[in-house]
């Protein structure tokens, strides 16, 4: 039988743990700090718990951390790992190393229901959800875990399809207990599931990214068919519910394609319909994948929403495209073929 991972339990449960176990209260935050502070390997590391006690725990309990089976490496620094889940699929995690941040885009499940007509994860079709051990062992597994800056939920998968999960993730990484990281250093993206939205909102303090790619009903269902469930329009009113003017920042990707969401009519409605709601927009070069009938905008067309935008008083940046080389770049990620 298979035993208890421990990384990904709260305090609270590590708690109910050593309580069963007859251990003393604060064993569970002595294994706390072993488990999310000194990144332990083994339950054998954790020496300020005596040998006869972390025998106890080892009977039915270990650490849960696995170490990524490859690295590929882009000629820009960028690196993927590919790591295996405990159902024995893959999912991929990227880092991205820059002058004066080292950002973590992290995966929440194997592959995606989305089937957004852009991304690679996508076509790869839905396998398995992530648990929060399998979503924090990418964090603390990978050999630069101790210089990521900050972390973007932005991998395989749509986050708020695995909620609970992914809610608990961010509890850890915030908590005193665990990686005690602020909230500003963590971004999650959505296509806009409203249900996840507001939890996500009442439960965390957590940057939002929403994917829109365009602002008319039928453009942006063709080439996402969440639209049909969840209309931008609804996801708008409900962003319009909350406060983005001071610490927390809500953001939307928008992938511009070549004669699709790139014309002024689109620029001139972004500006009509984001009136109001404190936020920025992160353009973003597409990445073409097979079969696909689309063609990434232009640099002309970029620098023009770009400038359209932020004088329309919608701030609007280009972010910029890393890892292309090794299939790490904006959607691109999948491991159907992995393994």
């Amino acid at each position: 039988m298979s035993k208890i991972k421990l990384v990904g339990k709260t305090l609270d449960e590590l708690k109910t743990i050593v309580s069963e176990l007859g251990l003393p209260a604060f064993t569970a935050k002595q294994i706390c700090d072993w488990l999310y502070k000194k990144r332990a390997f083994t339950i054998d590391e954790m020496t300020n718990i005596s040998l006869k006690n972390r025998l106890l725990i080892s009977e039915d309990y270990e650490i849960g951390r696995e170490l990524p089976i490859k690295t590929e490496e882009s000629k820009d620094g960028t690196k993927k790992y590919l790591f295996k889940t405990s159902e024995g699929h893959f999912i991929e995690t990227v880092y991205i190393p820059e002058e004066d941040r080292s950002t973590l885009c992290v995966s929440s499940q194997v592959g995606c229901k989305m089937a957004c007509k852009f991304c690679m994860t996508g076509y790869q079709g839905f396998q398995s959800q992530l648990s929060t051990n399998e979503i924090l062992n990418q964090i603390l597994s990978i050999p630069e875990a101790d210089s990521i800056t900050n972390i973007v939920f932005m991998g395989m998968g749509e986050p708020f399809d695995n909620t609970l999960p992914l809610l608990q993730s961010l509890n850890i990484l915030t908590a005193d207990y665990g990686y005690a990281w602020s909230p500003r250093r963590i971004t999650v993206s959505t296509i806009g599931i409203i249900p996840g939205i507001k939890v996500f909102m009442e439960k965390s303090n957590c940057h939002l990214t929403v994917s829109m790619h365009s602002p008319f009903a039928k453009d942006r269902e063709d080439l996402m068919p969440i639209e049909k469930a969840y209309p931008l329009s609804k996801v708008l009113e409900e962003l319009r519910k909350y406060d983005f003017s001071k610490q927390r920042r809500v953001s939307f990707a928008y992938i511009l394609f070549d004669g699709v969401n790139d014309t002024m009519r689109h620029a001139v409605e972004l500006v009509k319909i984001l009136k109001g709601i404190d936020c920025r927009i992160n353009l973003v070069r597409y990445h073409a994948i097979p079969n696909v009938d689309l063609k990434p905008a232009s640099e002309e067309k970029m620098n023009f929403f770009r400038d359209y935008l932020t004088s329309n008083g919608v701030t609007a940046t280009i972010r910029h495209s890393r890892g292309e080389d090794i299939s790490a770049a904006c959607g691109l990620l999948s491991t159907l073929e992995k393994g």
